[in-house]
């Protein structure tokens, strides 16, 4: 199973059948695959999304691991928004749904 599959699995596992986010989100995984989610979906397809969060997919890990923080993801450039004000709305629905993601 590559990185991408199993992140993948993490993620629907913890979005279950809302991810509460109210939004759709895709993950730019920087060559490695997306990670789109709308509602309950959590597919790996390069769609549009209200906000697209693009980072490498050993970041994320480390990021939804509680290793990388999100700030010093964005200081580093690790982590890049396409609408920080949206990605700001989101931040405590992110956290929640890092928090139920499978170690």
């Amino acid at each position: 199973m590559s990185q991408l599959d199993e992140f993948t699995n993490k993620m629907r596992i913890a979005v279950g059948t809302d991810a509460g986010l109210g939004k759709t989100l895709k993950y730019d995984l920087k060559g490695d695959g997306f990670v789109f989610i709308d509602g309950g979906a959590v597919l790996n397809e390069d769609k549009p999304a209200d906000l697209t969060l693009t980072i490498a997919l050993a970041d994320l890990t480390e990021l939804y691991a509680g290793k990388l923080s999100p700030m010093s993801a964005v200081m580093t450039g690790k982590l890049k928004m396409s609408d920080m004000g949206l990605a700001m709305q989101l931040q405590s629905k992110l956290e929640a749904l890092g928090g139920r993601m499978p170690k």
